[in-house]
């Protein structure tokens, strides 16, 4: 294999001489060839024993030129896979409304004559300095939660001691075949396991542009039905000489909030290369112990630089610019011995002279960012500390991040939209003009700072159980009229079996169900005002409630040690992984316990003492969703919500290429909802906090992300007519729901349930528009089933009388109202509004 390096001198000496033997004159043409992913590839580096054709060449001032042979036999794959089915393991493809008919009571129940009076609960704590310090709890489990040791999905590679993430962004390198990406944001990075234009067995790093997306057909609001980006696109890959056909993944230090990924030439063997994750960060970066560093490419290389002056004392720095005309910078850290000498075989395929001891960086720059790259190179994160505050109606939270790597210089991180827009001075001086696309986020901007501090200046303290609004706070005032119809509808649903109904199958819907019956005796004892209703029915709910605080439920909650979780028992029963909507496998932990969190909270705001007999139980299922704390032994910390994304991941324990999704944002926001009045209702302030914080931050993401009013300018222009997202992954927005593509269920599901803070993250402006598109005029009477009332539910945050009269229509069916909603709390929040 032949290659040169020559310096700018005596390149301008050889052509001052008219010497050309040693240069091949070429234009340089962007090109563009569609390569199907998964060709047969040979399994030596690629084009190692072709014959080199005509030299590409580069010469820049004060740089190394280095002169590539062409790769033979093969074309620049510039084009990836797109996944534009829907991918549905471990989801459950049926509605997720309670559909069956409730039956008629056959006798009211009657009020109790002396209504206990609901001492008031104790002033609780001041908030902590750091709310996110104590943990909630660090004993183990209820001992009605029996412990079991086995999961159906094995831990692939995984070396902890600890409770195991099970939701979060890098655990495709430990599902399926471990070769799906891990969107680490802007990037998308994949094991290549020999696969791809690159044949290559170490890590392979795409980054997609704007132009790049594909986008779904025109539905009938003018806007794309999705839009995807590309995967398989083999832009950089940084391996080792070392790994082969034997590869084999590892997975340590993992946390909420990163993962160290391990590339092994063979089981049991040391690591060849190493690659800490956290999400932002702007290099890939490569860790070596003495193996010796590969580079290639699927796209190719047009030209490679070696630039002669280093940015920092031991950083070597390369240029490469690959066929489809982007530039990606290579910054080589040795920690111990020589640094990075890169041989160029040709212009698929790099490597090192000799061992490396040290870290490689790739990153992508953008066209502006030579300098501030160059600025900090050789400095990476390891991991995220989290912090965070209130200070009377004002919510900050702080992303430390631990760095490692040169001793020169500031980390530099990527940050989001709605970070961003919540910046402090400080962090917001610290902003640099350098910006990437990311797939679902709109663009990232790089921030040069060791750690950021978001704002959060509007939590909703005030907000408890009844209607809320945002320029009149919590609503408990209603006309004498309103509350005689609200209560003739309440003395016939609180007449209904609450046992019968929540004793259901799944934790999901009998959530719903329970959260549905102590939502409404809580409008019925704080705004109808009648406590003795209120109470006989809080005393039957009690009781359907205990089926689940004892464990007693058709298919009983396990403790189970292998990921460390309180899991549903379906699957072990069943061997259905998508039972009960997977929650065997973690999905959608946060929406399940959630809505049990929620009916435990509005119990205990009616009864303190019922509270202290349950805590234990409720207390778990909030361990489980969102411990804060590492000092808990027995759950990971925030299994559901996502600090860096501002929003949560449903997605559990499933492989897939286009990452972690969420389809239901409202039910996203009320698990924080349900955390905040757990909080207050329990008196642990710091719970309480860390959910007005969270409902904050899920306004703002989703505002951004999920939620789309006509001035939207995060998501493309193409997709926003859609109002909101569908099914929202890391890698693609689809415009569906996994149980149909009805409008209503696409709409709806981003409504369900409606609660105080709905209109706190659907705010009445995003609210109208959504109508006017698509339920104005009529067009809402055409829906049938419960997915009427839901929207007209959902109306009443703009038109309260119009959501009231149509539910006290004479003419009013009862199926238009579903098993997890009440014509009573509907009635009192359109009254309210």
């Amino acid at each position: 294999m032949s290659f040169l390096r020559l310096t700018l001198t005596q390149v301008l000496l050889l052509l001052e001489n008219r010497d050309l033997t040693c240069l091949t004159e070429t234009a340089n043409l962007t090109v563009t060839v569609s390569v199907t992913r998964g060709a047969q590839q040979p399994s030596d580096p690629p084009g190692a024993s072709a014959e080199p054709g005509p030299a590409i060449t580069s010469a820049q001032s004060g740089n190394t030129v280095i002169v590539l042979p062409s790769l033979t036999g093969q074309t620049p794959q510039t084009t990836g896979d797109v996944h534009s089915s829907l991918e549905t393991s471990g989801k459950v493809t049926t509605c997720p409304l309670i559909s069956d008919p409730i039956p008629t009571p056959s006798s009211l129940i009657q009020p109790t004559t002396a209504a206990t009076t609901i001492p008031p609960l104790p002033s609780p704590p001041m908030a902590s300095a750091d709310i996110f310090a104590e943990p909630i709890g660090t004993a183990p489990p209820p001992a009605s939660i029996p412990v079991r040791d086995d999961h159906p999905v094995p831990r692939k590679g995984i070396t902890s001691s600890t409770p195991l993430q099970t939701n979060k962004f890098y655990s495709n390198f430990f599902l399926g075949d471990q070769t799906a990406p891990t969107y680490t944001y802007p990037y998308g990075i994949a094991w290549g396991a020999g696969r791809g234009a690159a044949a290559s067995y170490g890590m392979t790093i795409s980054h997609i542009e704007a132009n790049q997306r594909v986008f779904g057909p025109n539905k009938p609001s003018g806007a794309a039905a999705y839009f995807i980006n590309p995967v398989g696109i083999q832009s950089m890959v940084v391996s080792a000489e070392e790994l082969g056909g034997q590869t084999t993944i590892g997975v340590d230090s993992v946390t909420a909030f990163s993962a160290r990924i391990h590339l092994l030439p063979g089981p049991g063997t040391v690591p060849a290369v190493s690659f800490p994750l956290v999400q932002g960060m702007p290099f890939v970066t490569a860790q070596y112990t003495g193996a010796t560093p590969v580079i290639r490419t699927g796209v190719f290389f047009r030209t490679v630089t070696r630039v002669t002056q280093d940015p920092k004392p031991g950083v070597a720095k390369y240029t490469f610019q690959l066929e489809d005309g982007k530039i990606w910078r290579l910054y080589a850290y040795a920690t111990t011995g020589d640094q990075l000498d890169l041989q160029v075989v040709n212009n698929g395929y790099a490597r090192s002279s000799r061992p490396f001891f040290g870290t490689i960086q790739i990153c992508k720059d953008p066209g502006n960012g030579e300098a501030v790259l160059d600025q900090a190179a050789g400095v990476y994160p390891t991991t995220v500390e989290l912090s965070g505050s209130v200070n009377g109606d004002t919510g900050s939270y702080t992303f430390k991040f631990a760095k490692e790597g040169h001793p020169d210089g500031k980390l530099l991180m990527y940050a989001l939209p709605h970070h961003v827009a919540s910046f402090d001075s400080t962090t917001r001086a610290a902003i640099q003009d350098v910006q990437l696309q990311t797939p679902t986020k709109g663009v990232g901007v790089a921030v040069l700072a060791d750690q950021w501090t978001m704002v959060e200046s509007n939590l909703p303290l005030d907000m408890n159980f009844a209607p809320w609004s945002p320029d009149r706070g919590s609503i408990t005032a209603i006309s004498d009229q309103a509350r005689a119809v609200i209560r003739g509808f309440a003395v016939q649903e609180i007449s209904q079996n609450m046992g019968a109904q929540s004793d259901l199958d799944s934790m999901y819907f009998s959530g719903k169900a329970l959260a549905k019956f102590a939502i409404m005796l809580v409008a019925v004892n704080d705004i109808v005002g009648d406590t003795g209703l209120a109470q006989s029915g809080l005393n039957q709910l009690k009781g359907a409630f205990a089926r689940f605080a004892t464990n007693q439920q058709k298919f009983p909650l396990v403790y189970e040690r292998a990921w460390g979780g309180i899991v549903s028992s379906a699957t072990y029963i069943t061997g259905n992984d998508g039972a009960d909507f997977g929650n065997t496998q973690y999905n959608d932990h946060h929406f399940h316990y959630g809505y049990h969190i929620l009916a435990a909270a509005a119990m205990a705001h009616l009864d303190p003492a019922w509270m202290e007999e349950n805590r234990a139980y409720v207390d778990a299922l909030v361990r489980d969703v969102a411990n804060p704390s590492t000092q808990d032994p027995y759950f990971p910390t925030w299994r559901a919500f996502d600090w860096y994304h501002g929003h949560s991941w449903a997605h559990g324990l499933y492989a897939s290429y286009d990452g972690k999704d969420q389809e239901s944002s409202s039910e996203d926001m009320m698990h924080a909802y349900a955390l905040k009045m757990w909080g207050e209702a329990s008196g642990n302030t710091n719970l309480a906090m860390r959910g007005n914080l969270q409902l904050a931050i899920i306004a703002r993401a989703l505002q951004n992300y999920y939620l789309y009013k006509s001035d939207n300018a995060v998501q493309p222009p193409q997709f926003i007519g859609n109002k909101v997202a569908g099914i929202l992954f890391e890698n693609k927005i689809d415009h569906t729901t996994y149980f149909g593509a009805n409008i209503e269920f696409i709409q709806g599901i981003h409504m369900i349930p409606l609660l105080a803070p709905s209109p706190f993250v659907r705010t009445p402006d995003f609210v109208r528009e959504e109508w006017d598109v698509y339920f104005s005029n009529g067009r809402v009477d055409n829906i049938p089933g419960g997915w009427r009332g839901i929207i007209y539910g959902n109306l009443a945050t703009i038109d309260g009388r119009a959501a009231f009269d149509f539910f006290n229509s004479p003419n009013f069916d009862p199926g238009w109202i579903d098993g997890g909603a009440s014509l009573t709390w509907y009635l009192t929040y359109a009254a309210g509004i």
